[in-house]
């Protein structure tokens, strides 16, 4: 009797398909290459003849042969600049504050509550968006002189807290949220702003970082409603600012540099809140 050794089953090798993507891919690779030169084409010139010395501008455009921060240091101490800068931190850090606190109070209720017309409300207040904001100006504008509000940062900031936006993503992320917490909640006696304080704002951090983070944005790039309502140079933001400088007898290398100073704190705003937008967008994508 013989034995014979059979031979070890073994599985196909398995191509990879590595290479196949990576060839399907460079395209896509190519084209966001093209978009990010691009975007970033304009902040680079800035930055170039914000640190240039003043000269004439030539065609076709010349690359400095030195740098310099004069241009930053003059533009800081320029008149009206720090207060500039100043209205326009008061005008979105405040708005960020309240939109956050009552788009999240109301994404609350509308995703966990139950109340007659709910979602006709919800809708309604949703409908809103396709209003433009230029076609309610003129009445805001009526509405808030006539409140002696021309002028003031609540005049400023109030007309622009009701954000339909921000309320409709925080019902949506609400509303994906467990019923088992809420009710658990209510088992143990908690009151609604408990389980508002205590469930909902530590599990909306990154819907909340990312919402503030574009409201931030939004209020401190405006320029029409400040324009409109801060009628003196002491209310005036940065961006309204900037444009005085503009038609004024500046160098355009001044201009640059106060345009490079005024995107500082949207990179900061960003950078520090960046851990919560990658969160939230891999939340989303989970979901």
């Amino acid at each position: 009797m013989t034995l014979t050794a059979s031979r070890p089953v073994t599985s196909p090798r398995r191509t990879s398909s590595r290479p196949r993507r990576t060839g399907r891919r460079w395209p896509l690779t190519v084209l966001l290459g093209l978009v990010s030169v691009l975007k970033v084409s304009p902040f680079a010139e800035m930055l170039v003849l914000a640190l240039s010395p003043p000269r004439k501008p030539t065609v076709p455009r010349q690359w400095p042969e030195t740098l310099t921060l004069d241009n930053i240091t003059q533009t800081l101490g320029a008149d009206g600049f720090l207060g500039w800068t100043l209205n326009s931190f008061i005008y979105a850090a405040v708005s960020v504050v309240i939109i956050l606190l009552t788009a999240s109070m109301a994404g609350y209720a509308f995703a966990k509550k139950r109340f007659p017309g709910r979602d006709a409300l919800m809708w309604a207040f949703l409908a809103t968006v396709m209003v433009p904001f230029q076609a309610m100006l003129i009445p805001l504008f009526v509405l808030v002189s006539g409140l002696d509000g021309v002028d003031t940062f609540w005049g400023m900031i109030v007309p622009t807290l009701a954000n339909s936006q921000a309320v409709f993503l925080m019902r949506q992320f609400i509303r994906d949220l467990p019923d088992e917490l809420f009710e658990a909640a209510k088992v143990d006696g908690a009151s609604e702003w408990r389980i508002y304080l205590q469930i909902v704002v530590p599990l909306t951090k990154p819907i909340l970082a990312t919402l503030g983070v574009f409201v931030f944005l939004w209020h401190w790039n405006d320029f029409l409603w400040p324009l409109v309502v801060g009628q003196s140079g002491e209310m005036q933001t940065l961006t309204v600012g900037l444009t005085t400088l503009k038609s004024a007898d500046h160098p355009m290398a001044l201009v640059m540099a106060s345009a490079a100073i005024s995107v500082v704190p949207c990179l900061l705003v960003f950078a520090l809140l960046q851990r919560y937008l990658v969160n939230s967008i891999a939340m989303t994508g989970l979901k």
